[in-house]
């Protein structure tokens, strides 16, 4: 660092925990703005501002965690770098949110067993194709409000006797997942940088059963919708 509290290379690189190779194609790819504030003194030799540490460390973030292309990125920070902070901070928050949830609730492979009559092969397929997600730990509340919606498809008459199988869940999930991919690019889009993170992630959570609720009446207009048009059809 020089008396200007500037940064040479190999200090941005270990402050920001990125490679110098990286830092100089970010340089040269534009991710660091026009240059202003980097100070040369020689042809081989510059220093940089303290700020660029946040900064590659918020690329180098959306690059791994977000999968975001370097031309995305280079928008998003042209167009308003602190909304890319607000972005990446309200997903932290978000996703802390939820994790922290589900490791307090998760029930025990034993309990599911002792509460549900659930045969062992079905929990099994419905893990193995991914609906279901348990750990060491046992099974989330999603996993348990989704054991406990196969037990009772189950009990009023939904089994394999009538070609009913665990892969019918992926009907559901297919569909869901462009929906869910829109919903989160809508909220994140709206929330970010206008709420506080913490304020952002409650409103968030308190949809949730607003929206299953939302989501079932919709399916039951639909279904009926479309029965009638079959029956009409006939």
């Amino acid at each position: 660092m020089n008396d200007n509290g500037l940064l040479k290379m190999s200090e941005l690189a270990q402050r920001s925990g990125v490679s110098a190779g990286t830092i100089k194609h970010y340089l040269r790819e534009g991710l660091l703005g026009d240059g202003e504030g980097v100070v040369r003194t020689s042809r081989n030799m510059a220093y940089y501002p303290p700020a660029y540490v946040e900064r590659i460390t918020l690329i180098k973030r959306l690059q791994e965690d977000r999968f975001m292309p370097l031309k995305v990125i280079k928008g998003m920070l042209d167009t308003d770098p602190d909304r890319a902070l607000a972005l990446v901070e309200l997903e932290d928050k978000i996703l802390e949110r939820a994790l922290e949830q589900r490791e307090s609730a998760r029930v025990s492979p034993a309990e599911i067993k002792r509460r549900y009559d659930l045969p062992e092969n079905v929990l099994e397929r419905l893990a193995e194709i991914g609906v279901l997600t348990p750990n060491a730990r046992g099974y989330d509340a999603d996993d348990v409000a989704i054991v406990e919606a196969m037990v009772r498809f189950r009990a009023g008459g939904y089994d394999e006797t009538l070609g009913f199988t665990v892969y019918d869940t992926l009907r559901y999930r297919e569909a869901l997942q462009p929906l869910v991919e829109e919903e989160i690019a809508t909220m994140l889009g709206r929330l970010a940088g206008e709420v506080e993170p913490d304020r952002a992630a409650d409103i968030i959570a308190s949809g949730a059963d607003p929206l299953r609720e939302l989501l079932g009446a919709m399916h039951s207009k639909l279904l009926l919708a479309e029965l009638r048009r079959q029956a009409g059809e006939r």
